[in-house]
């Protein structure tokens, strides 16, 4: 079985370096959005003032998890990472149903962001050049513009979310640094760090909030074919990414009780939400770096939203190779090596979610509604789930699959750090699931709580099953699921012929 289908079928090697790669998947967590959107959230819906905490706590879970991670990246390379990974170690009809739930997963947050994004640019586009304009937009403007860029090679989407990521970061530590030169009466208090503050029935849906501040590290081994050396840079770059998440929000999140006191952040964030963040900036630093830090906002969101592009058109990308998508969106542009048409399915995708919100929204100009409490929230709720379960699953098909090679004594520690985080994992993945009728804003008894999970419960199905018929039906393509073009190096070596 050839499984090679010349170089429209594989991603162009060695265009990424450690850099490189490291900016691409930290730029998908959108640091300024999670301090100025999660942590307020999480203060004031959640009553959680140990919310810093909460941060090394999950970043020592998804430490956990990345021992075992980074050891499979050295193992398996695969742009279609998380359902190969559960391939190799739990089997194609498996790795079946987890593409399609990372497929979603991924697009479900790349599409929720464009809401309030668009809803960010109308408000600027308002404020400063008294323009009225939908959300929608700016939203379908963003859609296009990503289009673009993702259509073009990987190294320049590299240095455009390199420059977009190191500002964003500089000004909230900038933030970080005015808060503690000038605390709230209670000084600079470490209560926030107090196990004691962690108590409570918003515990769990903390966790959920918060566990998807770090989204991004896990997308490493997805860029690894088009990686220098992956067997070292994609683990170096997963410690690099969870290290700095853990250590940049931790801080973040402590500064925001610093500058407005232990006892106060609760209040506060009830109050002013995502504003909280403005306000407290322009108080100790001026009008004009608050303006600043509303571009950089909108910016590290469509930093956010190229990077979630790109990670589902190389899902997508593997997808079409192996057989689980139609073999079109399994060739590269012949320019660029870029995944085309995966790219392309995205931005389709993309364009018709934003039209139907678009279409659903009567509210008056300004109003959050739709494009924030709805299109946002439940899309980037969906896509946390997701990838919150494909961690766990991923946890165990690393233990299965060295205890298959007979390595389980050899990598010992590896397999206890997966079991942990796999247990910690799905732990949240429930709590998720449970308190999703808070996490979107719907009431007791609401449909959203079982119809927006259930979207993640209906892809696994659906790709069990497309597993299950590939099994009985086409056996040579469900036993190359996850291989890549790996199957067709194992039979050029096995063969010795010249490929």
């Amino acid at each position: 079985m050839n499984t090679y289908k010349g170089q429209d079928r594989a991603l162009r090697a060695g265009r990424l370096g450690t850099a490189g790669l490291l900016l691409s998947v930290l730029a998908a967590s959108a640091p300024l959005m999670v301090v100025a959107g999660v942590m307020p959230t999480t203060f004031g819906v959640m009553g959680m003032v140990g919310q810093p905490l909460l941060f090394v706590i999950l970043g020592v879970v998804l430490a956990l998890f990345g021992v075992g991670y980074a050891e499979m990246s050295r193992h398996v390379h695969n742009a279609g990472a998380f359902y190969a990974y559960i391939s190799r170690g739990l089997g194609g009809t498996a790795g079946a149903g987890a593409s399609l739930v990372a497929l979603v997963a991924y697009s479900a947050m790349q599409v929720g962001i464009y809401g309030i994004f668009g809803f960010e640019v109308s408000g600027l586009l308002a404020t400063y050049l008294d323009l009225q304009v939908a959300w929608w937009v700016p939203a379908l403007a963003a859609v296009a513009l990503v289009a673009v860029l993702a259509w073009l090679k990987i190294d320049l989407n590299a240095r455009v979310l390199g420059v977009l990521l190191v500002v964003e970061c500089l000004l909230v530590v900038v933030f970080d640094v005015a808060a503690v030169a000038e605390p709230a009466a209670s000084g600079l208090s470490l209560a926030a760090f107090d196990p004691d503050t962690l108590s409570g029935a918003g515990l769990g849906t903390a966790l959920c909030f918060c566990i998807a501040a770090f989204v991004g590290f896990e997308q490493a081994p997805v860029y690894a074919e088009e990686t220098s050396r992956p067997q070292v840079v994609v683990a170096r770059v997963m410690f690099l990414a969870v290290g700095f998440a853990a250590l940049f929000l931790a801080l973040s999140s402590w500064a925001y009780t610093v500058a407005a006191g232990p006892s106060g952040i609760v209040g506060a964030a009830r109050e002013q939400g995502p504003g909280l963040l403005f306000g407290l900036t322009e108080a100790r630093l001026g009008a004009g770096f608050t303006d600043l830090l509303h571009i950089l906002f909108v910016t590290g969101m469509f930093a956010a939203m190229l990077s979630f592009h790109n990670v589902v058109a190389r899902y997508a990308f593997a997808m079409g190779r192996e057989g689980l998508l139609p073999a079109a969106f399994g060739r590269t542009n012949r320019a660029s090596g870029a995944p085309g048409s995966g790219s392309l399915l995205q931005t389709v995708i993309s364009v018709a979610v934003v039209l139907a919100f678009a279409v659903t929204d009567d509210r008056p100009a300004g109003d959050p509604t739709v494009p924030v409490l709805r299109l946002f929230t439940w899309m980037g709720n969906v896509g946390a789930l997701g990838i919150i379960a494909l961690m766990a699953t991923a946890s165990l098909a690393v233990i299965v699959f060295f205890a298959r090679r007979g390595a389980a004594r050899a990598q010992a520690w590896r397999l206890v750090a997966s079991g942990l985080a796999g247990l910690a994992l799905l732990v949240i993945a429930v709590y998720t699931v449970k308190d999703f009728d808070v996490l979107v804003g719907a009431g007791p008894g609401s449909a959203l709580a079982w119809l927006l999970p259930g979207v993640i419960g209906a892809a696994a199905l659906v790709g069990l099953l497309h597993g299950a018929i590939l099994r009985t039906r086409r056996p040579e393509a469900h036993a190359r699921i996850g291989l890549g073009n790996e199957a067709f190096q194992l039979e050029k070596a096995r063969e010795g012929g010249p490929g």
